[in-house]
C-alpha cells in the first residue's frame, strides 16, 4: 500500500509539473483548422506553411488547434482556446469561418484574426438572408479583422487552359463541398478549357462534373473517379483537399493523370501533371509581416489573383507534354493584361453551383450524381 501512494503521489507530481508548464506556455501566432488538417497537402497545410515559415524565421511562438467538429461553436470554442493560451493573431483558412470570425472580432477586440477565402457576416443563407442571431445582415470587417480572397476562377481558367492545349478532351472536375471557393475553381476550369479549344479549332470537349460534398478522401469518391478514367476521361481536376488524395489513387491504377489544387501537389503522385494554385503561404507569411511591422490590413478584404501572382500554375514541376512556358507566359499576361477582356469574361457567381448555366458551347458539361 505504501508504494502504491508512492507511485501515485508521483504521478501526481508529475503530473502538476507538466500541467503547469503545458499551462504557462504562450503561443502568438495561431492557426484554427477547418475541416481538413494541417498535412492535408492542399489548403490547411498552405496556411500553416506560412505560419510556420514566418514565426521560426522571427522566432515567434506558434500553434495550430483543431475543432472538434465543422460548426460554428467547435470554431470559435477553438478560437477561444487560442486566445487562451496567448494568441496575438489567428488564422482562419476558408469560407467556414465567416461566421465565427464576425462573432470573435467582437469577442476578442484585442486579438487580430486573417481569414482566408472569406469575409466576417451573420448571414447563414443568402437566399432567404436569415441570420445566426436573427439579427439584420451584417458583413461589418473591424479593424481587428484582415480578409483574404483568391481569385480562384482565374487558377482554374490556367488548369482547363493548359489541360485542353496539352491535348486532352475528356476532361473531369471533381470538387469536395460546392462553397463558393471550388465554385470558382470549377468555373474557371471549364471555361480555360472552352478559350483553349475556341483558339485551337476543337469542336467539342467533354467535361464530367461532381462535388463529393465533404473535403475527405473515401473508397467512392476513388471508384466514381476510376470510372470516369475507365470511361475514357484524361484527366480530372481534384478540387478539393484530400478528395485529390482519392483521385490521384484512381489514377495510379492506369497511369491517368490528375491536376492537384491550392498548392503545388506534384510531390503526392506521378499523376499530377500540375497544380491550380492560390500563394497560401506567401498571403499568410505577407499578413504577418504587417502585423508584426504595426501595419496590419484592418477593416479590409483583398481578393489576389495574376496581377500578384496570387494564384498560379507550378511550371517547373509540372508534366505537359505539349504546352510549355511560352504558352503559360502568354495566356498569364493576356490575363494580367486583361487583354480583349479575358479576365473580365470568367463568370464566377459562386452563389450557384449549377455550372450548366455558363456560356459554354464548346465544353459539354455533365453532372454526375
Amino acid at each position: 500500500m505504501k508504494k502504491l501512494i508512492t507511485v501515485l503521489c508521483i504521478v501526481a507530481l508529475a503530473f502538476s509539473i507538466f500541467g503547469c508548464s503545458g499551462a504557462s506556455k504562450k503561443y502568438e501566432i495561431a492557426l484554427i483548422t477547418d475541416k481538413g488538417t494541417i498535412d492535408d497537402k492542399s489548403f490547411n497545410q498552405g496556411a500553416w506553411e506560412g505560419v510556420k515559415k514566418y514565426a521560426e524565421e522571427n522566432k515567434v511562438s506558434y500553434k495550430y488547434y483543431q475543432p472538434v467538429e465543422a460548426s460554428m461553436n467547435a470554431y470559435l470554442d477553438a478560437i477561444k482556446l487560442a486566445v487562451d493560451g496567448g494568441a496575438k493573431i489567428i488564422v482562419t483558412p476558408g469560407f467556414l469561418f465567416e461566421n465565427p470570425v464576425h462573432k470573435a472580432q467582437t469577442l476578442y477586440p484585442e486579438v487580430k484574426f486573417v481569414i482566408l477565402d472569406g469575409s466576417p457576416h451573420n448571414v447563414t443563407d443568402f437566399v432567404t438572408m436569415a441570420t445566426y442571431d436573427s439579427a439584420a445582415p451584417d458583413f461589418t470587417i473591424k479593424n481587428n479583422v484582415y480578409s483574404i480572397f483568391y481569385k480562384e476562377e482565374q487558377a482554374g481558367f490556367l488548369a482547363g487552359y493548359a489541360a485542353v492545349k496539352d491535348g486532352n478532351t475528356k476532361l473531369g472536375f471533381m470538387g469536395g463541398m460546392a462553397v463558393p471557393a471550388v465554385v470558382r475553381f470549377g468555373y474557371g476550369f471549364v471555361q480555360g478549357a472552352e478559350y483553349a479549344a475556341k483558339e485551337m479549332g476543337i469542336a467539342s470537349i467533354e467535361m464530367k462534373y461532381h462535388y463529393t460534398g465533404d473535403f475527405k478522401a473515401t473508397p467512392e469518391v476513388q471508384a466514381m473517379a476510376a470510372s470516369w478514367f475507365a470511361s475514357g476521361t484524361q484527366v480530372i481536376f481534384g478540387c478539393g483537399g484530400a478528395v485529390g488524395n482519392s483521385v490521384m489513387a484512381a489514377a495510379e491504377v492506369n497511369n491517368n493523370k490528375v491536376i492537384g489544387v491550392d498548392v503545388d501537389q506534384s510531390n503526392e503522385s506521378a499523376t499530377v501533371i500540375t497544380s491550380a494554385m492560390k500563394d497560401l503561404t506567401g498571403s499568410v507569411y505577407s499578413a504577418l509581416k504587417s502585423f508584426y511591422a504595426d501595419k496590419f490590413p484592418g477593416g479590409k478584404s483583398e481578393k489576389l489573383g495574376v496581377e500578384v501572382s496570387g494564384v498560379a500554375l507550378p511550371m517547373a514541376t509540372s508534366k505537359f507534354t505539349a504546352f510549355k512556358q511560352a504558352d503559360y507566359d502568354k495566356i498569364f499576361a493576356a490575363l494580367k493584361a486583361d487583354t480583349n477582356g479575358i479576365a473580365t469574361g470568367i463568370k464566377t457567381d459562386a452563389f450557384t453551383n449549377d455550372v450548366t448555366k455558363l456560356p459554354v458551347t464548346i465544353v459539354k458539361v455533365s453532372f454526375v450524381e
